[in-house]
């Protein structure tokens, strides 16, 4: 496996470079909505991530092929997917957890973790020292409408670190409990399986690289 980084430009500016079996989402899955938001201020450290350059959605070649399954199924009910995440560099999830370790500025708290502490996220699984995005099958999405194009609701927005985000969680409104199980029908019909923290999360369960944490970036 060659090692793959970033390749000098003119100007000091770097250009990402792909690791041969990583495409980029928007160009292999046609019709799919993506906001990375990691490459944009809107995410829970307040600030663009180390290792994302643009604002795009990477992934490997057999993820796409799946999220391409995926997309058709949605389509059958009316629905299409936005991608919020995809392969996430080792680096992002080192920022996270430098970020985590720092003192509470409250910038993000009441949106993102309202019941908990930052230094919690890690002990309490919604982020991981070693996530499955960086190891490029692993998906954060949604569903939104086709003929409207507004996102379904869902009862809580991505990276909400609360035991509302949980599969099954109690109290959530009907429609938004049906559109989380027909995501997940979707998902887990296309060939990825489900985190119960987490109703946006997905892992292709036959993902080809289930022991590698690439690091290259996102750009």
């Amino acid at each position: 496996m060659r090692a793959v980084s970033a390749r000098p430009l003119e100007g000091g500016v770097r250009e990402a470079v792909l690791h041969e079996d990583f495409v980029y989402v928007d160009e292999a899955v046609p019709g799919v909505r993506w906001d990375a938001k990691y490459a944009t201020w809107d995410n829970f450290t307040g600030r663009p991530v180390d290792g994302y350059l643009v604002n795009r959605i990477v992934g490997t070649r057999a993820l796409c092929a799946a999220l391409g399954r995926a997309r058709d199924k949605a389509a059958e009910s009316g629905f299409g997917l936005l991608l919020w995440d995809g392969y996430r560099p080792q680096r992002a999830v080192d920022r996270f957890l430098e970020w985590s370790r720092q003192p509470e500025d409250g910038l993000t708290k009441e949106r993102h973790y309202p019941r908990i502490e930052r230094t919690e996220m890690f002990a309490r699984g919604y982020v991981a020292e070693k996530s499955g995005h960086s190891r490029g099958s692993t998906v954060d999405l949604t569903l939104y409408d086709l003929a409207t194009g507004e996102l379904a609701p869902m009862g809580g927005d991505h990276d909400l670190m609360d035991a509302v985000s949980h599969h099954g969680a109690p109290g959530i409104a009907e429609e938004a409990a049906r559109h989380r199980l027909r995501l997940r029908s979707v998902m887990e019909a296309s060939g990825f399986r489900a985190y119960a923290c987490e109703w946006w999360h997905y892992t292709l369960e036959d993902e080809p690289y289930p022991e590698t944490y690439f690091d290259f970036p996102v750009g």
